[in-house]
């Protein structure tokens, strides 16, 4: 099992910046992938940014330019920075950590959620 604590949601203006923050605790894998995700009531999650523990990137097209996601594997933390928000950026965003065992083979696991608001 492993746990994950996000923090740093909080409201914002238009044009502002936050840092969400998401520490993962116990069994821990050597190799694996940490994101974030968000959701809106009534819409589908959908990935925000992702970062493998060999350091592959992947950003939603949305927020490319805007965000910035990090890691520090001796931590087993993930940052998310978030700048020049938008009113469509609100959301509850998800800390996810995926464990993969091999090519087809992975486990899954999410925090309880962090929420960003953006006032216009």
């Amino acid at each position: 099992q492993v746990q994950l604590v996000e923090s740093g949601g909080d409201l914002v203006q238009a044009g502002g910046s936050l840092r969400l923050s998401c520490a993962a605790s116990g069994s821990i894998s050597g190799i694996n992938v940490m994101a974030w995700y968000r959701q809106v009531p009534g819409k589908q999650r959908e990935l925000v940014a992702s970062i493998s523990s060999g350091g592959r990137l992947n950003y939603a097209d949305f927020v490319k330019g805007r965000f910035t996601i990090s890691r520090d594997n001796a931590k087993n933390t993930v940052i998310l920075q978030m700048s020049s928000l938008k009113p469509e950026d609100t959301a509850l965003y998800y800390c996810n950590y995926k464990a993969v065992y091999g090519t087809f083979s992975y486990v899954d696991y999410w925090g309880q959620g962090t929420q960003v608001t953006v006032s216009s």
